[in-house]
């Protein structure tokens, strides 16, 4: 790849790593136009600030345009959205894959602790919290320190 065309992947990269933009342009694959409240609850969990700047910054790209009845992909958007769909396999793909890689680990079993006589409940497993240190009894705080 010549550096003019790494520099063409790079700002695309740049411009879809921006937080949600993708998710904007796949919530408009389908090619229906949607509302600025109809796109905002498809993406999910963006504040309208970000929407509205992720929608400028698409909308300056040429990757999105508003119509009649709300905001739709242009032809460039498709043609981008066509070539990422592919990842909608490979991500299916991909988890499965990931989720044979991550077995559950066993636990092991807690030790025993060996008899000697003394309680069976020690300080680090009481479940009532320590005594407060004497500097904190002094002091009237939990801090140790002067009040």
């Amino acid at each position: 790849m010549s550096s003019k065309e790494n520099v063409a992947v790079f700002q695309l990269l740049a411009l879809l790593e921006s937080r949600y933009a993708m998710r904007v342009l796949w919530a408009l694959k389908d090619g229906h136009a949607q509302t600025f409240r109809l796109l905002q609850d498809s993406v999910g969990g963006i504040t309208p600030n970000t929407l509205n700047t992720r929608i400028k910054e698409l909308r300056e790209a040429g990757l999105l345009t508003h119509g009649p009845d709300g905001y739709v992909v242009t032809p460039s958007g498709v043609d981008l959205l066509k070539r990422i769909n592919d990842l909608q396999a490979f991500a299916t793909r991909w988890v499965a894959g990931q989720a044979k890689k991550v077995k559950p680990a066993a636990v092991p079993a807690a030790p025993t602790p060996p008899h000697n006589g003394a309680s069976a409940a020690s300080p680090a497993s009481s479940p009532y919290p320590a005594p407060a240190s004497p500097a904190a009894s002094a002091t009237g705080n939990d801090t140790g320190r002067p009040a």
